[in-house]
C-alpha cells in the first residue's frame, strides 16, 4: 500500500516578487529625495523676535553702498580680513556680528562669512527685532 500524499509542497522560495518590491522602494526613495532638495529652495526667512547680548563681539557693518565698517572704523574690502583678525586678536571666543543692510548683495555678506569660516570664528547675523 502506498501511504504517501499526493500533494507535495515545494520547499523553494520564489525571490522575484521580493526583488520587485525592493526595486520599487528604491525608486520611490530616489524620487522623493530629489523632491525634498528641490522644495528647500523656496524659503521665506523669518524676522527675529529675541535679542542677543554678547560683550565679546566685533561688529562688521556693510552699508547699502557696499562700504565695510569694523566697529565704526571704515575698512577697505582688501584689508577686511587683516583688520578683522586684528580686532579679534588672540581671543577666539569673540563673536563676529555681521550687520548687513537689507539691500546689500548676498555676495558681500558671504565674504565676511568666508573670512570667519577660514579663521574658525563664531559669527552671528544681526536682524531687526519685531
Amino acid at each position: 500500500m502506498n501511504l504517501r500524499g499526493r500533494n507535495k509542497v515545494n520547499p523553494n522560495f520564489n525571490m522575484s516578487s521580493m526583488t520587485d518590491i525592493v526595486f520599487l522602494l528604491l525608486i520611490f526613495f530616489m524620487l522623493t529625495s530629489t523632491l525634498v532638495t528641490v522644495s528647500a529652495i523656496d524659503v521665506l526667512l523669518p524676522k527675529a523676535g529675541g535679542t542677543t547680548e554678547n560683550k565679546k563681539s566685533v561688529a562688521v557693518t556693510i552699508t547699502n553702498q557696499s562700504l565695510y565698517y569694523i566697529d565704526k572704523t571704515k575698512v577697505s574690502e582688501g584689508n577686511l580680513e587683516t583688520e578683522l583678525l586684528k580686532q579679534v586678536g588672540s581671543d577666539k571666543a569673540k563673536t563676529v556680528v555681521i550687520r548687513g543692510d537689507k539691500d546689500v548683495p548676498y555676495k558681500n555678506v558671504m565674504k565676511i562669512i568666508d573670512i570667519a569660516n577660514r579663521n574658525k570664528l563664531k559669527m552671528i547675523l544681526a536682524v531687526k527685532a519685531n
